[in-house]
């Protein structure tokens, strides 16, 4: 049976079948987004996890996150500037959108995010990548290529 069998995507089911609450469909499709993998199903199942939970920052954040991972940095940014709105003082959303800012040519506005991420207190190994953003940006990004997806 072949990982992409072996999860079907049906959240909310009452019976029988396999049942995703949100929060394995946002950590299954945020993984799989983020390692490159499964990236058209890992996109809905986020999706689905917003549908179910729209005012949750942090899925509305594994949204965003994918958006950027997969190349979108426009539909990166709009769904980042609404977790941040439901989330304001989370480090890691702040940076993320630090990071969509920065690929949409808005560096003024990144530079103001990642310096929002460190005052909202990052955890340790976060703050070294953060700071270096400060200092020299990002380099342009390679999209993430469907694998398996």
């Amino acid at each position: 049976m072949t990982r992409r069998s072996a999860v079907p995507l049906r959240p909310g089911c009452r019976s029988g079948g396999h049942c995703f609450t949100t929060a394995v469909l946002n950590y299954l499709g945020y993984s799989w987004i983020d390692r490159g993998e499964n990236l058209d199903q890992g996109l809905k199942m986020i999706e689905k996890a917003v549908e179910l939970r729209p005012e949750d920052g942090y899925i509305v954040d594994s949204l965003g996150w994918a958006h950027y991972r997969m190349g979108d940095y426009a539909g990166a940014v709009e769904q980042l500037e609404k977790a941040i709105e439901l989330v304001p003082q989370d480090p890691t959303i702040n940076d993320h959108l630090g990071d969509a800012y920065w690929q949409s040519g808005r560096m003024t506005e990144a530079r103001y995010q990642w310096r929002r991420a460190l005052q909202f207190g990052p955890q340790e190994n976060e703050i070294k990548p953060i700071e270096e953003k400060l200092e020299s940006g990002l380099k342009p990004p390679q999209p993430s290529s469907p694998r398996g997806g």
